[in-house]
């Protein structure tokens, strides 16, 4: 079965990218290199093409209900214009896909999905659907979407784009009209840096591709993606979360409200939160330069503890880390092994976010 393509494919392989599989699609790795992709977005700004993102509209009189029952976050009387982020649990509490939620107006939901989930979150959601008076409508072959992140992002968006930006908060969404087209735009962002999502056609999401182009703005790849979220501490499904980590034991309890009457995984979710996980994530910095991969395994004391989910040597800090689901008595401070081929090396548990987020709050 061929990968799917995004609607900037074509000036992706224009522009010399290096092109390789994610999720279903034909993606840009790099262009440049990660490293000054990377950099481009840490000090100035960058934009990634992350039109292989799902899009599922839920409206109707119950809209609310039906996305309260399958959303870890509470939605309840959530203002217009707001933004959740959470996760889709299955009964036992390991995660189906995490997920933002943006509130466009009174009964009327976006949630943006991972790629490689579509299929799979689609089913999901229909599924548990259908008791609900609430409409659900698959917008993922409708939007483009793009992710313009950095220190200048707001002023890009601003000058270059020509898109008013200014008002949003972090963390807040809008819709309006522009160039004759009904856009949206919000303020998160995956990269640790002040950011912008906008979701429009394929034809106004190319323009404004082209508009960003001309201006000298830094294409960046989904290598770089990579490196800039895993130093903030930011989970990537199939890594830190997945169908075996639930969201407590990836430590994002503060995104699953269990005080919620009903949703799906909240029994299970409760009783891990009240008596405790085998296993959780925990972050591991490595005394040396060696590089720790996503697989291998985590030691203490001789004895296997653990695997890696995500390691790198990391751009900004120019240190080698890791994050590893560890047996949950591995403390903060421990001294641990990875087991890298036939040799070991020391490091120590530290905290999962080894670079400080720079959002504009």
């Amino acid at each position: 079965m061929e990968n799917k393509r995004t609607c900037l494919y074509d000036k992706h392989v224009a522009l010399g990218a290096l092109i390789s599989p994610f999720g279903g699609f034909d993606m840009p790795i790099q262009y440049s290199s990660i490293i000054e992709e990377h950099n481009a977005v840490r000090q100035h700004c960058g934009v990634f093409d992350v039109s292989h993102m799902g899009e599922v509209i839920v409206s109707g009189r119950e809209a609310e209900k039906f996305v309260n029952y399958i959303f870890t976050n509470d939605v309840t009387n959530m203002p217009v214009g707001k933004v959740m982020y959470g996760m889709m649990c299955y009964p036992d509490g390991g995660t189906v896909d995490d997920t933002c939620i943006c509130k466009l107006d009174k009964n009327l939901f976006l949630m943006t999905i991972n790629a490689s989930n579509i299929d799979k979150d689609n089913e999901w959601i229909k599924e548990h659907s259908e008791r609900f008076d609430a409409v659900i409508c698959y917008k993922s072959d409708y939007f483009g979407q793009l992710a313009i992140q950095g220190p200048e992002a707001e002023k890009v968006v601003e000058t270059v784009l020509s898109i008013p930006c200014k008002d949003l908060g972090f963390y807040e969404v809008k819709t309006l009209d522009r160039f004759d087209e009904n856009i949206i735009i919000s303020r998160t962002g995956y990269t640790g840096e002040d950011g912008f999502e906008i979701y429009g056609t394929h034809d106004f999401i190319r323009n404004c591709w082209d508009k960003l182009m001309e201006a000298g703005i830094a294409p960046c790849g989904l290598g770089c993606r990579d490196t800039l979220r895993f130093e903030v501490g930011l989970p990537l499904y199939g890594d830190e979360l997945s169908k075996e980590i639930s969201p407590i034991m990836a430590g994002l309890s503060m995104f699953v409200k269990l005080d919620k009457p009903e949703f799906i995984g909240r029994e299970a979710l409760l009783e891990q939160k009240t008596n405790g996980v085998a296993k959780r994530l925990r972050g591991i910095e490595l005394h040396d330069k060696a590089i720790p991969r996503h697989g291998y395994k985590v030691l203490k004391d001789g004895k296997e503890v653990g695997e890696i989910t995500t390691g790198y040597r990391l751009i900004s800090t120019e240190k080698s880390c890791a994050v590893a689901l560890v047996d949950s008595d591995i403390k903060l401070g421990d001294e641990v092994e990875i087991q890298i081929r036939k040799k070991t090396f020391p490091g120590t548990i530290v905290k999962k976010k080894f670079y400080e987020k720079h959002y504009k709050k």
